[in-house]
């Protein structure tokens, strides 16, 4: 019998760790590590401090409400409020359990009436400096930590109120932050990684479905108008409609850093987009947010019924969900990509 150098039997040692190390990260045995409160985290400019993982939620913001639900730990939400539509596919029995406490806007007495230790807000326009329900220090003044999507802040300039201005082009990366750091705050963070483990899966199957199409087709992004006679809101370059372009390698013909710039059909048919993505929804603040009622336009206006994209049909219906910067982008790919290759446009 041989009997290996110490040198040797260590190497061999830490090589066996190694191959263990291997198979169990491999067999997905590996967890991530325990959240260890009082959690502190910079969320919006802010310091967000959580001494425990959150029993009671509000979540304001459809986006934010869903990334809960798909977190597991829709038993620990109390409220929500905020909706554009339905709720994400497969959720419904769990949304249902839990109170909707206004579509739209809630007050903050509804709010702080469902004693939360946590709320969570899709949009500053709600819980912000100017926050149209409350400023985070009017919940922090009753001990309710707020917070906020990184989505929403990061790159953006809410301080004149209303939508804000997008000052970077959004990524995903912020909605994967977001979805990071509440599996995080809840402990839920094995979750959290399995979450944007398929939403990054997604897009890259979504991608190489029409890679072939890199360079060859352009859009307008179209999702509603204050009245059917002046201009409509389109998407401009930096918010999540200028994401799914790129990330399918389609032109926006619109050229404004804006997020939602108003810019005439008479502009835009000039620009002789390919497609036209138009945005449905539940809401109903203007006439155009009825899908139905923008395909009437479509057809009947003088100028866009000539475009060649309504001529050939090239409309693609898109949940406006998905032209937010919400983890329905991810579903905006995949819609638009099932367009492109359906119509034939990939080739």
């Amino acid at each position: 019998m041989t009997t290996l150098p110490a040198a040797a039997r260590a190497a061999t040692f830490i090589s066996a760790l190694a191959g263990a190390a291997v198979l169990v990260l491999s067999s997905g045995a590996v967890q991530a590590a325990a959240t260890q409160y009082p959690l502190t985290l910079e969320n919006c400019g802010r310091s967000v401090t959580f001494e425990k993982a959150p029993e009671r939620a509000v979540s304001l913001g459809q986006s934010t409400t869903e990334i809960l639900y798909l977190l597991g730990v829709g038993e620990r939400m109390v409220g929500t409020a905020v909706w554009i539509g339905p709720v994400l596919a497969g959720y419904e029995d769990v949304n249902a359990k839990v109170e909707r406490l206004a579509d739209n806007d809630p007050s903050f007495e509804s709010v702080v009436a469902k004693k939360p230790d946590l709320v969570t807000a899709q949009f500053q326009w709600h819980v912000g400096p100017e926050g149209i329900v409350a400023t985070p220090e009017q919940f922090e003044e009753l001990n309710i930590p707020v917070y906020t999507s990184p989505a929403d802040c990061v790159g953006k300039d809410n301080s004149g109120g209303g939508d804000g201005v997008r000052k970077t082009v959004f990524t995903m990366d912020l909605i994967y932050k977001e979805i990071s750091e509440l599996a995080q705050i809840f402990d839920v963070r094995d979750q959290g990684e399995k979450v944007i483990a398929d939403l990054k899966a997604r897009e890259a199957a979504a991608r190489q479905k029409i890679a072939s199409a890199d360079g060859k087709l352009s859009a307008v992004f179209w999702f509603s108008s204050a009245e059917l006679d002046i201009d409509p809101y389109v998407a401009g370059r930096n918010g999540a409609p200028g994401y799914i372009l790129s990330a399918l390698g389609i032109r926006n013909v619109i050229e404004s850093d804006e997020e939602w710039p108003t810019v005439g059909w008479e502009t835009i048919a000039k620009a002789d987009p390919t497609i036209i993505v138009a945005g449905k929804m539940e809401r109903r603040r203007f006439p155009a947010d009825d899908v139905a009622v923008k395909h009437q336009f479509l057809k009947s206006d003088p100028v866009a019924s000539l475009m060649p994209a309504v001529k050939s049909g090239h409309v693609v219906d898109m949940d406006a969900q998905a032209m937010n910067p919400t983890i329905r982008t991810i579903e905006g790919i995949e819609v638009l990509a099932d367009a492109v290759e359906k119509a034939g446009l990939a080739k």
